[in-house]
């Protein structure tokens, strides 16, 4: 007989997908040293997708950008709130940054993948302006 309640946990740093079912997935996001905000190097949108985040513990940061004419602008940091639901709509360019207690949920579509999901690449420069949000946010 099939188990009527599947349980997940995810200790390990980074991401993991936990459940997947029909069009949608389940994943768990923790600390990992490459979101620290210095090391950075791009944003992400999906195409195809919104993706939901939801802070389980610790801290994360979820920046936005606006890019346009293969320029970045707008850059916007939000101080996750634990328990809240974060939807980052389709197309939004978005990277986060993780403290070293965080977990985060993330429900995304089952296809979200790297060809419909482009990174962006970024400069010194921006990552810049991510260090001074998170110092600023975190302070």
């Amino acid at each position: 007989m099939e188990p009527k309640i599947e349980v997940s946990e995810f200790t390990d740093e980074g991401y993991k997908e936990i459940v997947t079912y029909g069009t949608w997935r389940v994943a768990m996001l923790n600390y990992i040293d490459e979101l620290l905000p210095e090391k950075i190097d791009n944003f992400q949108a999906h195409l195809t997708t919104d993706e939901v985040f939801v802070l389980l513990g610790g801290r994360c940061i979820l920046y936005t950008a606006d890019i346009t004419n293969n320029h970045i602008h707008n850059i916007e940091g939000i101080d996750m709130v634990k328990g809240r639901v974060y939807n980052v709509k389709k197309g939004v360019y978005h990277t986060h940054t993780l403290s070293k207690d965080a977990k985060v949920l993330i429900v995304e579509n089952d296809d979200t993948n790297l060809e419909n999901s482009p990174k962006y690449m970024i400069d010194k420069q921006v990552n810049e302006q991510l260090i001074a949000i998170c110092e600023d946010l975190w302070k």
